[in-house]
C-alpha cells in the first residue's frame, strides 16, 4: 500500500509484539538510527547497526501491565500500520505515578496530515484514564517534526529525570 494522505485511519490499542507492530517498530528504528548517524558520522546506519541495535531496542514495557501501544491502523487495509505510541506507567523521583511516552512514529509520508496528534491525544487520553496527573517523555534534539508537535500541544521542556543515552530534551505536561 502507498501512503495516501485522504486515508481514514482506525487508532487502537495495539499488540507491540506482533510481527506488525515490530516491522514498524523497525521503520521508526531505522529512521531515528539513519538520523543519528547523519547528525554524527555524516552517514545512514549500516545493515549491521541495525540488525545489532534493533533488538536491543526494548518494548516489552508497552504492554500490560506496564504499559499500552497504541496503533494507527488503515482503515481501508487493515494490516497497513502508519503509526503508532508507547504509554508505559512508571513512578517520578517522588514515587508519584507518572505515564511516559515511547516510540511515538508516523510514516514519513504521513506527516502533516494530523496522524501524529490523534496518537498524542490517544495516548493522553489513557493516561488520564489510568489516573496520572503528569506525562513526561525524553527525546533528541534532530527529532524536531516530534518537537514540534509537543510544543503545539502544551508539553514543556524540563530538568533531565533520566540518563538515557539518546536523551538530549526531555519534557512533561500536566493532565
Amino acid at each position: 500500500m502507498t501512503d495516501d494522505r485522504s486515508t481514514d485511519w482506525v487508532i487502537e490499542l495495539g499488540d507491540v509484539a506482533s510481527a506488525e507492530s515490530e516491522a514498524l517498530l523497525r521503520a521508526y528504528y531505522i529512521e531515528v538510527s539513519d538520523r543519528w548517524y547523519q547528525r554524527e558520522e555524516g552517514r545512514d546506519s549500516t545493515e549491521e547497526e541495525i540488525e545489532t541495535g534493533f533488538p536491543r531496542m526494548r518494548n516489552d514495557d508497552l504492554a500490560p501491565p506496564t504499559g499500552v501501544f497504541i496503533v494507527a491502523r488503515s482503515a481501508d487495509h487493515d494490516t497497513f500500520l502508519a503509526g503508532c505510541v508507547g504509554l508505559r506507567l512508571t513512578r517520578d523521583a517522588w514515587g508519584s505515578r507518572v505515564a511516559e511516552l515511547r516510540r511515538m512514529f508516523v510514516r514519513p509520508g504521513l506527516r502533516g496530515t494530523g496522524l501524529g496528534t490523534s496518537l498524542l491525544l490517544t495516548a493522553e487520553e489513557v493516561a488520564r484514564v489510568w489516573g496520572v496527573a503528569q506525562m513526561r517523555l525524553d527525546t533528541r534534539r534532530d527529532l524536531v517534526e516530534a518537537r514540534s508537535l509537543y510544543a503545539r500541544h502544551g508539553w514543556v521542556e524540563v530538568p533531565a529525570f533520566s540518563d538515557a543515552f539518546y536523551a538530549e530534551v526531555w519534557y512533561a505536561k500536566l493532565l
